[in-house]
């Protein structure tokens, strides 16, 4: 059996997947999904604040029993301080939970599949885009 290369997938990413976009689906079927915590957090909030909750909550929950949940550890905490401040030194934020999607990345040395173009910005990160 080939083992698949490891992607961490951003929130816009998790929508594609749950709305079963074809070409997304596809493409990342190569790969072994994995879930920065951040982008749990942020998804659930959304299904949360949705008018659909139970639906969207069990399918994002689906998707998560399929994925490594990459966590937030000190490595990543000292990967987010690096990126937060080379991004202010150079006058170019992104948001805050970007930075620690970004971290948690660069720390599991994990790419990146997103649809953001800010996350361009973020110096060593290997980006999918989709």
């Amino acid at each position: 059996m080939v083992k698949k290369s490891k992607i961490a997938l951003d929130t816009n990413i998790v929508t594609a997947v749950l709305k079963n976009e074809t070409e997304v689906v596809e493409k990342l079927k190569e790969y072994a999904p994995c879930l920065p915590v951040s982008v749990c957090g942020e998804f659930l909030f959304g299904c949360k604040n949705s008018g659909k909750v139970a639906r969207n909550v069990a399918a994002f929950k689906a998707l998560a029993k399929d994925c490594e949940i990459l966590t937030i550890n000190e490595k990543v905490a000292d990967e987010y301080s690096d990126i937060r401040k080379a991004l202010k030194d150079k006058g170019k934020p992104i948001p805050e939970n970007d930075v620690w999607i970004a971290a948690t990345c660069r720390a599991y040395q994990v790419p990146l599949a997103t649809r953001d173009k800010h996350f361009e910005e973020v110096e060593g990160l290997d980006l999918l885009k989709m």
